[in-house]
């Protein structure tokens, strides 16, 4: 999956769950590892990784502020 579709799911589970996007990228990707997909569950932690960051309130302590 390329990282535009990955950041677009993202946004998709925000609008769709809110703040509980992360759990329900978490949890599709416990089904995934169940059903024996590991793609599927590199995927989702991705998605998961990039809800996330979206939805963080504070920059890391690395990230530059502009």
């Amino acid at each position: 999956m390329d990282e535009i579709d990955i950041w677009r799911t993202a946004k998709i589970l925000i609008d769709a769950h809110g703040e509980d996007a992360w759990l329900e990228a978490a949890q599709r990707a416990d089904h995934c590892l169940e059903d024996g997909n590991p793609e599927g569950v590199g995927v989702w932690k991705r998605v998961l990784r990039a809800v996330e960051d979206l939805q963080r309130q504070k920059p890391r302590a690395s990230e530059p502020l502009n």
